[in-house]
Order: structure tokens, then sequence, then C-alpha cells
């Protein structure tokens, strides 16, 4: 057997390591379960083999779940419901089988169990468990739009009872050893060297093990034939409809499975959990989950992107030029990654302010355990403020962050260049300004390139690396190493006004402002894009990110006399009225107000500005407009090769700009959607609301010929 060790010691206890081929960690592939079924056949034919253990041959861990670039391509070659239920299946009767064979199975777990791999341990009698501080096991299926499709919905709360599962399953979260030993999902612990003894010595001891649900009589420690209202159900259903919109059937298929499955037998119950697993899986739900969040956003840690043949790189010393938000962000993200900062602001006493929000920062993560005050004090020596660029003569990387304002970020850039040595590279964190524009006034323009944060810094994974015209591929593959240090998610982009995220972003805004002066109501409004998965609401983010600031990038972007298209013109009337007439520019006057002893809510004043309609839309139309007027500015930035993968698209909308994961991205989406009915949904959105909706003849022509943006059965 090439996964499965089958050993048979001088007391007859079967020993069964596994240990996949080419892998760090085991994933419970096909070929293993395979070879764990015709074990089972020798364990029941031999009459000297009295139980059997399962363990890992490997150093690290148990098993570690399913083979995700196995999953993530079965909606891709059009697996039916039916196949993928029979696939849950044959892994359930292994497991069936296993502890009902009438011989005592124990796993020793060495580690990290998760997913199939737990599942596989929850079918034998007996677990033990490293006593380890890397041991955990769990349930995380839901986070990949599935179920545990191996028994786990039915065997984990039988086993721990339903009130302590349902955490488990609907949200994922792995629990440590003491955790699982205090739920009773394990039996003992041990260390680690003693575990497959311990497991082995169980066997012997008890030769007649049965698992509780088979035992005559037993029946469920909470659950009594309950129905979904009532019991522990009924909470997880209200939760479960008000925090996801119905966008994410995992939960409730999950609830279902439990719900059904737990008022009846085991063998029924599994097949319960098979008829739900099957429709997940062949969904796409599952599919856009995997492969942007599972599968494309690890290789683009990994720096996928990364130019070839190019040296790797660290930065040693970072500074970082504005001390506002942002700047106080980038310098926090890169201390805490061991870099030296040196964080400059315009005068003495910008400085100061800068190490006094910085002090408060960290007191406040070490007074909520987000940090040690050993490692608070350690990164904050390893920023200086000042004022004195004269401390930019040893600098690896320089990052401008200053105010959005071309003049602005040229007398830094100057500045900058004059002290810092040659062998620097210079980063922007512009959101909108062309790269190439900014780099004309740095001496050495292959070594400039845009590094555009998201705030607030320190929990934001996403960067955006924009390469300019003139930035090289050693630039490149520089940046991309700076962000892996600071163990961020690189996208590269190439140069463009608004780049990729602050283009889709801004199209997300703007819709908000239209529908608003439609007359749709502000709250249908909100409540729509939340219904689609957004995070937030257009007109509570404009709040946030400042109007003023929407009104400088457009002046901007008119002085530039760039195209029309990139000055937002058929909503920036709407933030000008809310600038400076009404002297509503955002947070703590805007969209809404900011009451200090209650929730934020609309600002009334909104109904007299902008009068809604007598006959509102549907929320689904506004919900599909959302969804929609995003895709197609990513399709845009695709078309003018402004991005290159669909992958980086994916990443950039979900991880920069709040596009629901669910839809795996604004490429995904349309590729779930459909290219035809996509394009279909922009031309009927174009008649009624304009021509921000028209599909151009290069995506219809791709919608002709059904072309995806994402090749089908690739992993990224």
């Amino acid at each position: 057997m090439q996964n499965l060790a089958y050993e048979v010691d001088r007391d007859g206890v079967a020993l069964l390591g596994i240990n996949v081929p080419g892998r760090t960690l085991n994933v419970l592939t096909p070929a293993l379960q395979q070879e764990l079924s015709e074990a089972l056949d020798r364990i029941a034919a031999d009459s000297v083999v009295k139980g059997a253990v399962l363990y890992s041959l490997k150093p690290r861990g148990f098993v570690a779940g399913a083979d995700l670039k196995d999953l993530v391509n079965a909606f891709d070659r059009g697996i039916s419901v039916v196949q993928a239920r029979d696939e849950s299946r044959r892994l359930q009767a292994v497991l069936r089988r296993m502890e009902t064979l009438g011989k005592p199975f124990a796993t020793a777990l060495g580690g990290l169990a998760l997913g199939g791999g737990l599942e596989l341990a929850l079918g034998t009698h007996f677990r033990v468990l490293a006593d380890d501080v890397g041991a955990v096991v769990g349930l995380p299926e839901v986070t990949v739009g599935l179920l545990p499709g191996g028994g786990g919905t039915q065997r984990l709360p039988r086993l721990i009872g339903i009130v302590q599962a349902l955490p488990m399953l609907l949200e994922g979260k792995p629990v440590d050893a003491k955790e699982a030993l205090a739920l009773g999902i394990v039996d003992e612990l041990a260390p680690a060297a003693q575990i497959v003894e311990r497991a082995r010595a169980w066997v012997l001891a008890h030769p007649e093990a049965q698992q509780p649900w088979d035992r005559r009589g037993w029946t469920p420690r909470d659950a009594k034939g309950a129905p979904f209202n009532t019991g522990p159900y009924t909470g997880a259903i209200a939760r479960l409809h008000a925090s996801n919109h119905e966008n994410y059937p995992a939960p409730i298929a999950i609830l279902s499975a439990v719900a059904e499955g737990m008022a009846v037998g085991i063998d029924a119950g599994l097949r319960i959990e098979s008829n739900y697993f099957g429709k997940l899986l062949a969904g796409p739900v599952a599919r856009n989950l995997i492969r942007t969040q599972f599968i494309n956003k690890p290789a683009a840690e990994k720096l996928v992107r990364r130019p070839a043949q190019i040296a790797p790189s660290r930065v040693t010393r970072l500074a970082v030029l504005g001390a506002g938000m942002m700047g106080r962000g980038i310098a926090r993200v890169a201390a805490d990654a061991g870099i030296d900062v040196v964080l400059l602001d315009a005068d003495q006493a910008g400085a100061q302010r800068a190490r006094a929000a910085l002090d408060t920062a960290y007191a406040t993560d070490v007074s909520r355990d987000r940090i040690t005050q050993a490692d608070a004090q350690a990164a904050l020596a390893r920023i200086r403020t000042t004022a004195d660029y004269a401390l930019l003569a040893d600098a690896d990387l320089v990052i401008e962050a200053v105010f959005e304002d071309r003049a602005i970020k040229n007398d830094v850039i100057a500045r900058a260049a004059a002290v810092m040595p040659g062998t620097a590279l210079f980063a922007s964190n512009t959101s909108t300004l062309p790269i190439t524009g900014l780099a004309a006034r740095f001496p050495r323009a292959d070594r400039f390139i845009g590094l555009h944060f998201f705030s607030p810094v320190p929990r934001m994974p996403l960067v955006e690396v924009i390469r300019g015209r003139e930035t090289s591929d050693e630039t490149l593959a520089r940046a991309l190493d700076f962000v892996k240090q600071l163990r961020k998610t690189p996208i590269v982009v190439n140069d463009s006004p608004g780049f990729f995220t602050s283009r889709v972003f801004g199209s997300y805004v703007d819709e908000g402002f239209m529908m608003l002066k439609e007359g749709v109501a502000p709250a249908l409004i909100e409540n729509a894009a939340r219904a689609a998965g957004m995070p937030i609401g257009p007109l509570a983010v404009a709040d946030e990110v400042s109007l003023p600031l929407q009104l400088k990038v457009n002046e901007q972007a008119v002085a530039d006399g760039l195209d029309a298209r990139f000055q937002r013109g058929a909503a920036i009337d709407l933030v000008r009225k809310m600038v400076r007439e009404l002297d509503r520019p955002g947070r703590p006057n805007g969209f809404y107000e900011y009451p200090a002893d209650a929730e934020k809510r609309l600002w009334p004043g909104l109904a007299q500005h902008w009068p809604m309609a007598a006959e509102q839309p549907t929320l689904a139309e506004l919900r599909l407009r959302f969804l929609t007027i995003q895709a197609l500015e990513a399709a845009r930035c695709v078309e003018e090769g402004v991005i290159e993968t669909a992958a980086d698209a994916d990443l950039g909308s979900t991880l920069g700009i709040g596009y629901p994961t669910w839809t795996g991205g604004t490429l995904s989406y349309i590729d779930t959607r459909g290219a035809r009915s996509f394009v279909s949904d922009c031309e009927q959105f174009a008649a009624k609301y304009g021509d921000r909706y028209a599909p151009s003849d290069w995506l219809r022509e791709r919608a002709e010929r059904n072309e995806t943006f994402h090749r089908a059965q690739t992993a990224a």
C-alpha cells in the first residue's frame, strides 16, 4: 500500500500508519480511502487481529482533511448532485464499516486533525490526542462552502451534544487539545511519543468496544427528536438568516443535516448528510470560496506573480513619509515584522503626535491581549518618529503615505530622492494617481512602484502592487518580497487612474449615490448592498472614506485631463452638494448621523434634498445592480490590461473592498452568472439606468463564445 502502512504487532493489534506520498501533511485522498477499505477487509478476515490503531507516519499532525485542489474542480467538471452525494457515501461506508466491524479501533492523533481527518477519528471508538500546543481538531468545512461529508454532522453532535457541536460546525473554528478533551471529542491526552502505545493499550483492554449510538437504548443527550423550531436550533436559524442573506448555503445545510439526522438513527442520518453534501459540492459557492480563499490566496502569498530569476530580498530599514493614520499603520505592521522604521511627518509636532498615537494603539492592543507588553515595547522601539529627511539616508525602501494630492506627493518624492540611497526603492501608497506620472519626479523611475495599502492597515490583508510603465522586474520582485515580509496578500496590477480596487470600489459607491438621486429610499439602498453580501452599505462607507477626498480625486482627474469615465461625473454633483452646500462631508456629519449615546442612523434630511420616489424598486433588483456594476468595472480592467489574472481581480475585490466572498470575486461572479446572462443583465440595466452599464463589444464577443475568465479545472 502506498498511503497506508499495515503491520500486526505481537499482541494482535493492527497498526495502520497513514503516509500520503508527496505531502507535508496527510490529506484524505480517494486512494487513502480505498487502501483503508482494503485494510478493513484484512482485519475482518484475520482472526489473529484483535483491533487496530490508526496513526500518522508523518511528523506533523494526523490528517488535514480532503484535498481542496480536487474539490475545487467538482463544479467546473459538471459533477451532478447524485455524483457528489455518492462521493460522500463512499467515505461514510468505510467509516461506518470500521465502527461496526466488531473489533475495537482507536486513533492516535499526533497533532492537527481537521475535516475528514477528524471524521476519520470520530469513526473509531477511542481517540488519544497529543498534549501539544500545536494539536488542534475541528470541522472547518463551512469555511469552504461545504459540510462534513464523512459523518461529521452526525457523529459530533451524538458524541458531545448538539449545543456544543453546532458552534464548531457552523463557525468552523478548531479547538486545542485541552478543549477537545473537555468537550469529549477526544478521550485522552498524552505526550506525542506515547499516543500510539496508549491507543494500543486501550484496544487490548476493550475487545467489545461499540460506539455509543450503536448501543441499544441510547439517546442523544440534548435532542429528543427536536424539530427545527425548538431547542438549540431556533436561535441558530435566526442568526443565519440575518447574517448571510441566504448567500451561503452551507450553514443552513449543516443545521438541517443535524436537525433531521438527530431525529433518526445514525444510518439514516448519514444518508441525510450525504444528500446535503451533494447539493453543496455540486453548487458554485463552494467552488468560488475554495478557489479564491484557499487556493489563489495562498498562491499569491507564495508570490506566484513574482518575476523569476531575481534573488530574494529583505527590507531591514523602512522609511514612511506621512505619519497620519495610513502612515502609522504601515509603520506598525513593518515594526511588527521586525523592520526598523523611520516615520516622518511634516514637522516635529506632527511626529510627536504620531508617537503618542502609536503608544496609545499598542497599549490598547496589550489591554485586549492582541499582543504582549514585551512585543509591543519591542515594536515601538523599532519606530523612530521624526521630521528630518536626512534619516532616510540608509533606507532600503521609502513609502510615501501623504495626502492624495499630486503637488504634495511630488514635493515629498523630490525631497526623499535627494537623500535616499540610489539602491533603495520608492513606493507610493496612492490609491488613484497613476504611478507613471508620479515616477516622472523620481530620478530612477525603474525603482518606483505603487504599494496601495488598505485601512486599517493592521487588519486589512491586501496590498495592491502597481507597476508603472518603467518599473523594473527587480523592483516588482523586491516589492513583493516586502509584502510577504509583512505577511500580507499581494495582487499585481498595471498602471491606470484608480488602478483596480479604487475603480471597482468607486463604481460601488457611485451606484449608491445614483440610486439616491433616482429616489430610492436610503435604507433600501443600504439594505440591498448588505443583502448582496457587501459588509457595509455605500452611503455608510462613503461617510468613512470622506466625501472631500472624493471631490479632491475628481478635481485631480479633471486637472489631469483624464477621460470622463475616470472623473466619476455621474455622481460627483451629489458629493459636491453634500460637502459644499449641506456641510455634511462625512463622519460625524454625512449621510448618517452619529449620536454619542446611540447607534448611527441615516440623516433624515436626505429625503428633503433627494425625495423618495412613489414606487420603489425591489431589493432583488438593487442587489443585482450592486453586484453587476462592480463586476462590469472589473471586466473593463481586464479589457484595458490593468489586471492580468482573474485570481488577482477576485482577491483584490474580496480582500480589498469587500465584494462578497460567496461570489469568489468580481470575475468569478461573471463566470458563475454565465457570460451571456451577465451581458444580458448589463444591457437591461443600461437601457433603464444609463450607459455606465453598457457592455463593450469585447465583453459581448466573450459572451458569444461563452468564454470564462477562469480556466475550467485549474487551481489558480
